[in-house]
């Protein structure tokens, strides 16, 4: 066969800013899961779906108050999905008009869906921000999809990092970073942080969004806000403010990561616009439906059921983990299904430093030789040594702790050998100089 020729040079075709790309890792990038292992590191919802359901794995639930199931209708996947998702928009309406921040109520005209948070997340980049030329500011430590959907639209960051101890928003800084760069469009807050697990001040958020010159959005990234205090979320009172978006998912506390549903509340005006740009059909008629199932009386009670034994899991781990030798101090919040950990290159009574080398071989020795996968955390603002360890069942929580502590005790007698070592070592040295 002749060779072929072609001009083509994907270097100099592809977008600069997307050859640059870093994608974003997790740690099953790292560690495959073989089906043995236990997984507390995507903060998933280990108890499994929030549905009620029968010995067979089938739905069978209420939905609006009446008795009719709602089953997954596979006869119907020739046929595009509602465009609009007005009913599942509603029921999501129903979860949220708490009125703890408002006397007002939210609607359908309140929202966008998605697949995934992460898809709002991209979707308010286009809307709002010019590639090239805009940018947006972001607290680190914090949710990685942020940066890589800004350079994916060649967006700039302005990064304000959150404050110690316990992360909270650093309020002058944004002020006054919104006030010195007209071309900062939209802040993106994550409450409770990841990796954090914190809710954010609501009065924090409130001077933001009352900034007296600044003309952009703040968007609040509440994923995780079912494993918070009760009346955490701010989904309402978007009813309130023109520019804000509340972010949420299906994915955490509900369970339903699979589905990749998520949701953005914001003013009408805000949801036309990401409405018009979205792809016509990006729902699946499976999600959807399974999505209202999820949102419905009878399964509601599976998720809070479920939540409820998480927090007891995550009280569990906040008594049990600092007895570990090694194990030094909780960062941030515990308003998450998650903790965010430090671990010392020495016991705590022997003057252990917070280390991104022990945090490392913990996390590797875990998942090599343990089969436990959590998340290396450590070269995040803030979160030097730490771990961020998912909250799992009662057996995984036992299975973990033990673990832990073995793999802590391995590493701490290894450095001592090699310090032992080391120390013979000088003092041959020594000697020999002496002689």
């Amino acid at each position: 066969m002749a060779p072929r020729s072609s001009a083509f040079d994907l270097s100099k075709c592809a977008r600069p800013n997307i050859l640059a790309l870093e994608p974003y890792r997790c740690a099953r990038d790292d560690y495959k899961d073989d089906g043995t292992n236990i997984l507390l590191d995507a903060n998933e919802n280990a108890y499994g779906p929030g549905l009620a359901l029968n010995e067979q794995g089938h739905l069978a639930g209420q939905s609006n108050g009446t008795n009719g199931t709602i089953d997954v209708d596979l006869l119907g996947l020739n046929r595009y999905p509602d465009p609009h998702q007005e009913e599942l928009k509603q029921d999501l309406c129903n979860l949220r008009n708490t009125h703890a921040h408002t006397a007002k109520t939210i609607t359908p005209s309140n929202l966008f869906v998605g697949v995934g948070s992460d898809e709002a997340i991209d979707a308010l980049l286009r809307a709002f921000c010019v590639p090239g030329r805009d940018k947006i500011l972001v607290c680190p430590p914090t949710y990685g999809m942020y940066s890589v959907s800004a350079q994916v639209n060649d967006i700039s960051l302005v990064k304000v990092p959150l404050l110690s101890p316990g992360f909270p928003l650093d309020v002058p800084a944004i002020s006054s970073a919104l006030s010195a760069d007209p071309h900062i469009k939209l802040s993106y807050f994550c409450s409770p942080g990841n990796p954090t697990g914190a809710v954010l001040n609501k009065g924090d958020i409130q001077k933001i969004l009352e900034h007296p010159t600044w003309n952009g959005v703040v968007v609040v990234d509440e994923a995780y806000i079912d494993f918070a205090p009760e009346g955490s979320s701010l989904a309402e009172w978007v009813a309130e403010w023109p520019n804000l978006v509340v972010m949420q998912t299906l994915s955490k506390a509900f369970g339903l990561a699979g589905i990749r549903l998520g949701a953005a509340f914001t003013d009408p005006a805000i949801a036309r616009i990401l409405n018009s740009l979205k792809a016509p059909y990006n729902i699946s008629n499976p999600t959807s439906q399974i999505a209202r199932a999820a949102l419905s009386a009878k399964h509601l009670e599976v998720m809070r059921r479920n939540r409820q034994l998480i927090l007891e899991q995550r009280d569990r781990l906040l008594q049990e983990l600092p007895k570990v030798h090694g194990v030094g101090k909780f960062l941030g919040g515990t308003d998450s299904n998650f903790l965010l950990a430090e671990m010392l290159d020495a016991p705590a009574e022997q003057g252990g430093k917070p280390s991104n080398e022990t945090a490392l071989a913990v996390y590797e020795n875990l998942a090599e030789e343990k089969g436990v996968v959590v998340r290396f955390r450590g070269k995040e603002h803030g979160c030097l040594g730490c771990l961020r360890i998912t909250v799992g069942t009662k057996k995984e929580v036992d299975r973990f702790l033990e673990e832990i502590k073995g793999v802590l005790q391995n590493i701490f007698q290894r450095t001592s050998k090699v310090d032992s070592k080391e120390e013979l070592k000088k003092e041959k040295e020594a000697n020999d100089v002496v002689a």
